[in-house]
């Protein structure tokens, strides 16, 4: 392989692995049927969003808070096209967001006794976890907010049509 299609080829597999870890749990989460693949697609877009962002931002939690965004915001349309709650579909498809690498080595500095290592991708994994939390909470805010104000308009215009009748 030439130099310019390994890392293509190396973002490829990072995807897949992603999208195999959405379908991996999406069955240890008992999902069934068509909703697997849509957690498998919605797995797929949080780490190809992730890419990009980072490519763009150089920054992991910024674009983790950014794919946690998108994918909520696919989450909330699949869950209602699919009827189905908005978690289910949400949790498989933030599956490959998870900063388990950083988790990892957290955990190994501490069992060596390398303290100022541990701590410092302890407080990396709490900015990745934040992040995703914080975009899942902002998300879903600005959903319930703009569902609360289509509501509220489309009761106003029928309260209007009907004082005019």
């Amino acid at each position: 392989m030439g130099h310019e299609t390994l890392p293509m080829m190396t973002y490829v597999i990072q995807v897949l692995t992603g999208t195999i870890g959405s379908i991996g749990f999406s069955i240890l989460f008992n999902i069934k049927g068509y909703k697997i693949a849509v957690g498998a697609v919605g797995g797929a877009v949080s780490w190809i969003v992730y890419l990009i962002s980072f490519y763009r931002t150089d920054d992991v939690v910024t674009s983790m808070l950014i794919s946690t965004m998108v994918v909520a915001a696919l989450a909330e349309t699949c869950a209602r096209i699919c009827k189905t709650p908005v978690v289910i579909l949400l949790v498989p498809m933030l599956i490959p967001l998870i900063p388990g690498r950083d988790l990892y080595y957290t955990m190994q500095h501490l069992v060596f006794g390398r303290m100022d290592r541990a701590a410092f991708y302890l407080q990396l994994v709490l900015k990745e976890a934040g992040a995703i939390a914080f975009g899942i909470i902002l998300l879903t805010f600005v959903t319930q907010f703009l569902q609360k104000t289509v509501h509220y308009f489309e009761n106003k215009k029928k309260i209007i049509k009907h004082k005019i009748n």
